[in-house]
Protein backbone atom coordinates (compact mmCIF):
# COMPACT_ATOMS: atom_id res chain seq x y z
CA UNK A 1 0.00 0.00 0.00
CA UNK A 2 1.37 3.30 -0.73
CA UNK A 3 0.21 6.74 -1.28
CA UNK A 4 -0.97 5.77 -5.09
CA UNK A 5 -3.58 3.94 -4.25
CA UNK A 6 -5.50 5.34 -1.53
CA UNK A 7 -9.30 5.34 -1.84
CA UNK A 8 -12.19 7.20 0.38
CA UNK A 9 -14.40 4.36 1.90
CA UNK A 10 -17.21 3.05 -0.14
CA UNK A 11 -20.04 5.44 0.52
CA UNK A 12 -18.35 7.85 2.36
CA UNK A 13 -18.48 10.19 -1.20
CA UNK A 14 -20.71 11.43 -3.83
CA UNK A 15 -20.62 12.75 -7.53
CA UNK A 16 -21.04 16.75 -7.32
CA UNK A 17 -24.30 17.20 -9.70
CA UNK A 18 -22.78 19.65 -12.42
CA UNK A 19 -25.10 22.43 -13.68
CA UNK A 20 -24.73 24.79 -17.30
CA UNK A 21 -23.53 21.76 -18.83
CA UNK A 22 -25.62 21.08 -21.46
CA UNK A 23 -29.55 20.29 -21.59
CA UNK A 24 -28.06 16.65 -21.57
CA UNK A 25 -27.57 16.56 -18.22
CA UNK A 26 -31.07 17.79 -17.25
CA UNK A 27 -29.21 20.92 -14.86
CA UNK A 28 -28.58 22.68 -18.31
CA UNK A 29 -30.39 25.81 -19.46
CA UNK A 30 -31.52 27.88 -16.74
CA UNK A 31 -29.08 25.96 -14.73
CA UNK A 32 -31.43 25.56 -11.62
CA UNK A 33 -31.72 29.44 -11.55
CA UNK A 34 -35.73 29.58 -12.73
CA UNK A 35 -36.95 31.97 -15.19
CA UNK A 36 -35.70 35.55 -15.03
CA UNK A 37 -35.28 37.93 -12.34
CA UNK A 38 -32.86 39.32 -9.74
CA UNK A 39 -31.64 36.05 -8.77
CA UNK A 40 -31.31 34.29 -11.94
CA UNK A 41 -28.60 37.05 -12.80
CA UNK A 42 -24.81 36.52 -12.73
CA UNK A 43 -23.82 39.27 -9.73
CA UNK A 44 -26.58 38.80 -7.99
CA UNK A 45 -26.64 39.92 -4.18
CA UNK A 46 -29.20 40.72 -1.89
CA UNK A 47 -28.85 43.83 -0.19
CA UNK A 48 -29.16 44.17 4.12
CA UNK A 49 -33.30 44.95 4.57
CA UNK A 50 -34.28 44.48 1.23
CA UNK A 51 -37.71 43.04 1.16
CA UNK A 52 -38.68 41.67 -2.14
CA UNK A 53 -39.36 45.34 -3.87
CA UNK A 54 -41.90 46.14 -0.30
CA UNK A 55 -40.74 49.77 1.21
CA UNK A 56 -38.37 48.49 3.70
CA UNK A 57 -38.91 49.05 7.79
CA UNK A 58 -35.78 51.31 7.78
CA UNK A 59 -38.06 53.30 4.97
CA UNK A 60 -41.36 53.06 6.60
CA UNK A 61 -40.52 53.97 10.41
CA UNK A 62 -40.55 57.92 10.75
CA UNK A 63 -36.75 59.14 11.60
CA UNK A 64 -37.51 61.17 15.31
CA UNK A 65 -35.23 62.61 17.83
CA UNK A 66 -31.92 64.89 17.68
CA UNK A 67 -28.56 63.82 18.50
CA UNK A 68 -26.55 67.53 19.21
CA UNK A 69 -22.54 66.34 17.94
CA UNK A 70 -21.04 69.27 19.79
CA UNK A 71 -22.63 67.48 23.13
CA UNK A 72 -19.89 67.63 26.09
CA UNK A 73 -19.83 64.03 27.74
CA UNK A 74 -18.52 64.48 31.78
CA UNK A 75 -18.00 61.89 34.07
CA UNK A 76 -19.83 63.44 37.27
CA UNK A 77 -17.74 62.53 40.94
CA UNK A 78 -19.76 64.05 43.57
CA UNK A 79 -18.42 65.07 46.94
CA UNK A 80 -19.51 62.77 48.93
CA UNK A 81 -16.52 60.25 46.74
CA UNK A 82 -13.97 63.04 47.42
CA UNK A 83 -14.91 63.12 50.67
CA UNK A 84 -14.44 59.73 51.15
CA UNK A 85 -11.28 59.74 49.65
CA UNK A 86 -9.71 62.48 51.85
CA UNK A 87 -9.62 59.96 54.70
CA UNK A 88 -7.00 58.08 53.03
CA UNK A 89 -4.96 61.88 53.20
CA UNK A 90 -5.85 63.40 49.77
CA UNK A 91 -5.75 66.58 49.42
CA UNK A 92 -5.15 67.09 45.82
CA UNK A 93 -7.06 66.00 43.18
CA UNK A 94 -6.35 66.09 39.67
CA UNK A 95 -7.28 64.25 36.54
CA UNK A 96 -3.95 61.78 36.91
CA UNK A 97 -5.22 61.00 40.55
CA UNK A 98 -8.85 60.33 39.21
CA UNK A 99 -7.72 58.02 36.50
CA UNK A 100 -5.29 56.10 39.07
CA UNK A 101 -8.13 55.90 41.83
CA UNK A 102 -10.31 53.99 38.55
CA UNK A 103 -13.25 56.86 38.85
CA UNK A 104 -12.14 58.07 35.20
CA UNK A 105 -10.61 57.06 31.97
CA UNK A 106 -7.58 59.23 31.08
CA UNK A 107 -9.57 61.01 28.07
CA UNK A 108 -12.73 61.58 30.00
CA UNK A 109 -13.60 65.46 30.94
CA UNK A 110 -14.13 65.49 35.19
CA UNK A 111 -17.51 67.42 36.22
CA UNK A 112 -17.20 67.69 39.89
CA UNK A 113 -21.41 67.77 41.59
CA UNK A 114 -22.42 68.86 44.45
CA UNK A 115 -24.16 66.24 46.66
CA UNK A 116 -22.57 65.26 50.08
CA UNK A 117 -20.36 67.64 52.15
CA UNK A 118 -16.59 68.20 52.49
CA UNK A 119 -14.76 68.59 55.77
CA UNK A 120 -11.38 68.68 55.04
CA UNK A 121 -9.89 71.71 52.49
CA UNK A 122 -8.91 70.16 49.38
CA UNK A 123 -7.47 71.20 46.10
CA UNK A 124 -9.85 70.00 43.10
CA UNK A 125 -8.92 70.54 39.33
CA UNK A 126 -11.66 69.38 36.91
CA UNK A 127 -12.93 70.26 33.85
CA UNK A 128 -16.55 71.86 35.16
CA UNK A 129 -18.26 72.02 38.43
CA UNK A 130 -21.32 72.73 39.63
CA UNK A 131 -22.68 75.54 41.60
CA UNK A 132 -23.41 73.55 44.66
CA UNK A 133 -19.64 71.49 44.48
CA UNK A 134 -17.96 74.96 44.51
CA UNK A 135 -19.59 76.34 47.02
CA UNK A 136 -19.13 73.50 49.63
CA UNK A 137 -15.43 72.63 48.55
CA UNK A 138 -14.57 76.93 49.38
CA UNK A 139 -16.56 76.74 52.20
CA UNK A 140 -14.82 73.74 53.39
CA UNK A 141 -11.77 75.93 52.72
CA UNK A 142 -10.43 74.21 49.82
CA UNK A 143 -10.39 75.60 46.09
CA UNK A 144 -12.24 74.56 42.63
CA UNK A 145 -9.94 74.97 39.92
CA UNK A 146 -11.40 74.95 35.97
CA UNK A 147 -8.81 72.99 33.35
Amino acid sequence: MNLSNLKPAVGSTRNVKRIGRGTGSGRGGTSTRGHKGAKSRSGYSKKSGFEGGQMPLQRRVPKFGFKNINRVEYKAINLDVLAGLTEGGVTTFDNAYFVQAGLASKNAKIKVLGRGELTTAVEVHAHAFSKSAVEAIEKAGGKAVTL
